[in-house]
């Protein structure tokens, strides 16, 4: 059986007791509609992490576009996708109906994805060679179904949890009714709610890596290929300049099978780029049909999440004059938080986002992948989700219990301290296998590489990576949509969503410095800047805790 497909399989046998935990627990302590909005946004997230686990490499390996060519595409993508979330918030906060904005967002998103599906080639199947401007023309197209991807999303991610933190709102008033401490109670479940919801997400991500390598794999070995992580840019190289190197002669004998008749090596290049690129694009067909089960689940369960524009209709409220003025001040103070810890986002995600970069490339061109595809190493990530929201809510509720709750701006700062310790060993690994910069590792053939004694890295470098990375993430992300559920002002709930997806957007506008660095330094350099970065930020992040927390409150 394929290697691949008995990863899959591992996988989900490992995280079903997981999921039946997560629903239980939601069911036990938590609003009703929380099960059924993370579903939903569990369909449109797994859609979605297929695409963006091949997204660079993708570009690269069908337009032949240079790493960092096709990292600057990517970087504007994922920025738009969280930027239009403040569209998305404004639209459903001045209309109230986030239900309506939330379904349209999936439908026009699906066709987006039906976009990238559709296999345009040029006729001669080499897409450097301008066959009258088709394989531009194609690129065009590629993007501007990105652009219809991320600007609807901004109408669905955004609004989707502005509703969770609305059920938890609901959730808290009525649990008001019986007294102080069931209030309080409610309070401390907004966090383990929204890591509950986080989870959902994650467990779309952990699936769908594996879904672009299954098949590709299957479609090259229908056509008598192999899968080869280096082989497409060589074949790119050859048909735009004839080089045929010794890495080139070495990798085409692994990249075929004793079916393919080996004419000449334009043939072949051609013939391999159009095959490999085909199986991309049954990837992209799958991101179909899982916006399509997100939409259903959305339609069949939208009758339990809260119905804002009903209830405020019927709410008239007169306030006097100094009321307004303590509200206004009120408001101001909460903007004021709210920006301070979108400001660290911004580095979180800068660094973070390097999964589908920087660490992408490093999979493909320092990491032995002869077992495993670069692409499936992004599942590492939301594996670890899985895996350690338990122990990390165990943990974190055994402190509340005991009266040493960590607050949420703490807890973002430490998660910055662990986002550093993930680059910190991968410096230090670096420094230690005395890794060039990625142009020059790619260069080497397997006698330069023995002649400097340079050997790729093990998968284990990745998964302690990570390991790190996904611990940070624990700690900011979801608690950081906590953070703003919570100082958010009431009719400005969408749009503050909208603005932490905002952050998010100008840290994913940074990531192509990480390809640019990680190609022309030495590689521990690039690792080293995003250790300082994650540093400075953890240091900022500390210098306004007890304010952040007094806000908060």
């Amino acid at each position: 059986m394929n290697r691949t497909l008995l990863f899959l399989i591992a996988v989900i046998v490992l995280i079903v007791p997981f999921i039946v935990y997560y629903v239980r627990l939601a069911k036990k302590d938590h609003p009703k509609g929380l099960i059924a909005a993370a579903l939903s946004n569990m369909g449109e997230r797994f859609g979605y992490y297929i695409m963006n686990a091949i997204l660079a490499l993708f570009l690269v390996s069908k337009f032949g576009l240079q790493d960092e060519q096709a990292s600057v595409i990517y970087s504007v993508f994922y920025c738009g996708i969280y930027v239009l979330s403040l569209v998305g918030g404004i639209i459903a906060d001045r209309t109230q109906n986030y239900n309506g904005t939330i379904q349209w967002g999936v439908i026009i998103m699906t066709l987006g994805y039906v976009g990238l599906a559709i296999p345009l080639f040029s006729m001669d199947g080499g897409f450097i060679v301008d066959a009258g401007g088709q394989w531009l023309s194609i690129l065009i197209f590629t993007c501007f179904a990105l652009l219809c991807i991320a600007f609807v999303n901004g109408l669905f991610k955004g609004n989707l949890q502005a509703l969770v933190g609305k059920m938890y709102d609901e959730f808290e008033v009525e649990e008001a009714k019986k007294g102080e401490e069931a209030l309080a109670a409610a309070k401390e479940k907004r966090d383990s709610g929204f890591q509950i919801f986080y989870v959902f997400i994650n467990i779309g991500g952990v699936v769908a890596p594996f879904v672009a390598p299954l098949l590709r794999e299957w479609w090259l070995n229908a056509h008598n290929f192999k899968y080869n992580a280096d082989m497409t840019t060589l074949c790119h190289k050859f048909i735009q300049d004839g080089t045929v190197s010794t890495k080139f002669t070495e990798n085409v004998g692994k990249s075929i099978t004793d079916g393919y008749q080996l004419i000449d090596n334009a043939t072949f290049c051609s013939d391999y780029i159009t095959v490999f690129n085909q199986g991309i694009h049954f990837a992209f067909i799958a991101s179909v049909i899982a916006m399509l089960i997100s939409l259903t689940i959305f339609f069949c369960t939208k009758s339990k999440f809260p119905q804002p524009a009903k209830k405020e209709k019927a709410e008239v409220i007169e306030y006097t004059a100094e009321e307004k003025q303590a509200m206004a001040k009120e408001i101001k103070q909460r903007l004021y938080a709210l920006f301070a810890v979108l400001g660290i986002a911004i580095f979180f995600w800068f660094s973070f986002h390097q999964n589908g970069q920087s660490l992408s490339f490093f999979a493909r061109d320092f990491v032995n992948t002869d077992d495993v595809a670069p692409e499936i190493w992004q599942a590492l990530n939301p594996f670890f989700v899985i895996f350690l929201t338990p122990l990390v809510m165990i943990v974190f509720a055994a402190l509340a219990r005991k009266g040493k709750s960590i607050s949420t701006p703490r807890k973002i700062a430490l998660g910055m301290a662990i986002a550093g310790c993930a680059y910190l060993f991968l410096m230090v690994y670096s420094i230690i296998s005395a890794y060039p910069s990625a142009e020059s590792f790619r260069d080497m053939d397997i006698a330069a590489m023995a002649t400097a004694g340079l050997t790729k890295a093990g998968p284990w470098v990745l998964i302690v990576t990570y390991f790190f990375l996904t611990v940070a993430e624990l700690f900011i992300s979801p608690l950081g949509l906590s953070f703003v559920s919570k100082v958010a002002p009431r009719h400005m709930v969408g749009l503050c969503q909208g603005l932490w997806l905002g952050a998010t957007a100008v840290g994913n506008l940074l990531i192509w410095i990480g390809p640019v660095m990680y190609n022309k330094w030495p590689i521990w350099q690039c690792w080293g800047v995003f250790l300082l970065v994650c540093l400075i930020s953890m240091g900022v992040m500390l210098g306004m805790v007890k304010w952040l927390e007094r806000v908060a409150k």
